[in-house]
């Protein structure tokens, strides 16, 4: 299978089987950005892009209700700040432990910041109420 070909399968309901999900109404992925790194837009945009692709094929594997209702109402995404890695890592354990769907981005190092740093977290796709709880203060990138 080409890569065009399973990124519609994995993206796409199937319309000649009965839908089986029940749709969730307001559903949402939230990135947050290391703020403390001081990215440029092209490396904060890449690293952004990466957590949605991560958070995509995740929540496709364990998450699929959430997955289908994210996919089916629009894919409503929201960019996020938190002050330094600490706050960071705090948000998005607070999510592990909400049970919430959460991914974080690790840079390779080979551009603007050094290796292994963590550039960015995600949180969803998930109902946007929950995902407030844990991201009210922050301010939007």
């Amino acid at each position: 299978m080409g890569i065009r070909s399973w990124i519609h399968k994995v993206t796409s309901p199937n319309r000649f089987q009965k839908f089986s999900y029940n749709l969730l109404d307001n559903v949402k992925l939230v990135i947050i950005v290391n703020s403390d790194l001081k990215m440029g837009k092209g490396k904060i945009a890449a690293q952004v892009g990466h957590a949605c692709v991560k958070s995509a094929l995740l929540a496709t594997e364990k998450y699929p209700n959430e997955m289908q209702s994210w996919l089916s109402t629009g894919q409503k995404k929201v960019v996020l700040k938190a002050n330094d890695v600490f706050h960071l890592e705090e948000i998005i354990q607070n999510a592990k432990t909400s049970n919430l769907p959460t991914c974080i981005i690790r840079d390779a190092g080979k551009t603007q910041v050094p290796s292994n740093s963590l550039t960015v977290g995600a949180i969803g796709p998930a109902p946007s109420e929950k995902i407030d709880l844990l991201t009210e203060n922050l301010k939007l990138l």
